[in-house]
């Protein structure tokens, strides 16, 4: 399956480390490509990207056939758990499920934090949410899917802060954005749990460009929210479908920059045109990207 929609993680400055590590941890796990930054100025590096002259910009790499790009660069964004990724192992499936689980949990807790333990809840017979060393948030999970189609990851969007409660919205305003999205299975909280409210968002699920996603109302007070720390990209076919994406998520025109942007609910998206590498091959063509706020392929 070609994804058209992919995670992209932001790092400062350990890209490879971390790349490194996670196709170590993860079974049916690959790299698959590596970009660079500019030398110089001249070639159109930024002031601010010095430091970072010649080094690895970007690494594509696989988990669970799930592609991913680590984003090399500073320090400014950090993750926190309202974006993090579910790992679910089938029993029905994987007669080592709960070893498997197991050996992934110690791997990812080795230098991390446990959020919440592995062990058995009302939801699952073995669970646990785990930040990894480089702050990077996880929810393995084992269910009996009874051979269900799911995919081995998926990304989980948690509403805490300020957007508690706007969970389901969200879900279906994203449904609505992208052509063939589906609102999946929805469960709400039966009375107010902390900030959520009775009726907004235990767990829900839902489908965007074929890609499954999970979303969910904070029940415990948070002081975190969504950043660029985690972006999910949306490659595009040509023009036109860039201008879609970016006139329907592309909310505050202060974070517009080099295709990036974030929507009313705080998200983060890259649009992007699908033969952004040949593009970037052409002259000057990291110099033209960086004067750019939405991504027009005339002007590479």
């Amino acid at each position: 399956m070609k994804h058209k929609i992919i995670p992209n993680l932001w790092f400062a400055g350990n890209a490879q480390e971390a790349v490194n590590f996670y196709v170590a941890a993860f079974p049916d796990s690959q790299v698959k490509d590596q970009s660079y930054y500019p030398n110089s100025l001249d070639e159109g590096l930024a002031d601010f990207q010095l430091d970072l002259a010649g080094k690895v910009l970007t690494v594509e790499f696989e988990l669970g056939k799930l592609p991913f790009i680590a984003i090399n660069a500073g320090p400014e964004f950090k993750f926190n758990p309202s974006i993090s990724f579910m790992v679910t192992f089938d029993p029905s499936q994987d007669s080592q499920a709960i070893g498997h689980i197991d050996d992934l949990w110690q791997k990812l807790i080795e230098g991390g934090e446990v959020l919440m333990p592995l062990d058995k809840y009302p939801f699952s017979p073995r669970y646990g949410w785990v930040k990894d060393r480089f702050g990077l948030t996880w929810q393995l999970i084992l269910s009996d899917l009874a051979g269900a189609s799911r995919p081995p990851i998926i990304p989980s969007l948690l509403f805490a802060g300020a957007k508690t409660n706007l969970a389901e919205a969200a879900i279906k305003y994203y449904a609505s954005v992208f052509p063939d999205g589906k609102v999946g299975n929805l469960a709400h909280y039966p009375e107010a749990t902390g900030p959520a409210q009775a009726g907004s968002l235990m767990f829900g699920e839902f489908t965007l460009a074929g890609q499954l996603f999970a979303a969910m109302d904070s029940g415990v007070n948070q002081d975190f929210a969504f950043n660029e720390a985690v972006s999910f990209s949306i490659s595009c076919k040509d023009q036109v479908e860039i201008d879609y994406f970016w006139d329907l998520l592309a909310d505050d025109p202060q974070f517009n920059q080099c295709g990036w942007c974030k929507d009313k609910f705080g998200l983060s998206w890259q649009i992007v045109p699908e033969n952004m590498d040949e593009l970037m091959q052409k002259p000057d063509a990291f110099a033209h990207m960086m004067e750019m706020k939405k991504l027009v392929i005339a002007d590479f």
